[in-house]
């Protein structure tokens, strides 16, 4: 039981690193369009994005499925860039609130791709270890606890800027989208694969 506490901790520790700050940047882009009152629509997503994410870090951790590293720290930040401008694009409609297929569709193949890219960091840490499945639901339990406080925290983030400050809520989805999207452009670069 040891184990799974120690992988719990380091699956919070490494989404919550502002060194690894891309998953704090594709939650945020994903959570930027509501609020409280949309939080049916985001507990839909963010369980999506879960249940595609352990699903792929699950499939790479025991071989059932291969893919190029490279490729995927390439591909993450391609998520967090379509995610931003999604919200860009729609900041002043309510769209992307009414209509969630699309969003959910598209947030359940990001979460795959994130849990790839979880995967290869994973990968190192129990590498020669015989017991994986343990460490395995620590680690992913661990990321899961982070990403609902990154969530909270991008909710909470919104209120006070939409409802304590009166922000007009499309200038604070504009703002922060652009925001992530000039982050996530060295990104992009510096990750591609080519």
């Amino acid at each position: 039981m040891i184990d799974f506490w120690f992988y719990l901790k380091l699956g919070l520790q490494h989404v919550l690193d502002f060194n690894a700050y891309d998953h704090i940047l594709f939650l945020w882009a994903m959570t930027l369009p509501f609020s409280f009152k949309h939080w049916k629509k985001v507990l839909l997503l963010v369980t999506v994005f879960t249940i595609t994410h352990c699903l792929a870090l699950v499939a790479s951790v025991f071989k059932i499925v291969t893919v190029e590293p490279a490729l995927i720290e390439f591909l993450i930040p391609i998520t967090i860039l379509f995610t931003a401008i999604y919200a860009l694009f729609f900041a002043k409609s309510e769209k992307p609130l009414n209509r969630i297929v699309g969003p959910t569709i598209a947030t359940a193949f990001f979460g795959g791709i994130h849990g790839f890219g979880f995967s290869t960091y994973f990968k190192l840490l129990i590498s020669g270890a015989s017991e994986k499945t343990l460490p395995l639901l620590g680690f992913a339990g661990g990321i899961e606890i982070a990403q609902s406080i990154i969530v909270f925290s991008v909710l909470v983030l919104g209120y006070i800027f939409k409802d304590r400050f009166r922000f007009k809520g499309w200038i604070y989805v504009t703002v922060s989208a652009l925001i992530i999207v000039v982050i996530t452009i060295p990104l992009l670069i510096k990750t591609f694969p080519w």
